[in-house]
């Protein structure tokens, strides 16, 4: 299975947008920079067509270690949840099924 990381959409934002390669890689840093602003205040982010992103909180809870069996406490911390758009599913799941045709 092949992984796109980061560099990967900026040549992408490159070849399509006609930015330099360093305003692509400026204007994917500041669409991800936003996201994690707006999730760190406190807001979700929906991104129509794509998916939502949700911060939501987790209580603290006990625990057992799984090798030496004694209890922990894991600390309250917030999570985050990502839930694709039904059009995200619809045209992966096309994709997907066009690609194992072919």
């Amino acid at each position: 299975m092949i992984t796109t990381v980061k560099a990967d959409l900026v040549e992408r934002v490159y070849e399509k947008v006609g930015f330099t390669r360093q305003e692509a890689m400026d204007s994917v840093e500041i669409i991800f920079n936003e996201i994690k602003t707006v999730l760190a205040s406190g807001e979700d982010v929906r991104i129509s067509g794509f998916a939502g992103f949700h911060l939501r909180g987790k209580k603290a809870r006990k625990a057992r270690n799984p090798r030496s069996g004694e209890p922990v406490l894991i600390k309250a911390r917030r999570v985050l949840t990502f839930k694709p758009s039904q059009q995200l599913l619809t045209s992966t799941n096309r994709l997907n099924h066009e690609s194992k045709d072919t």
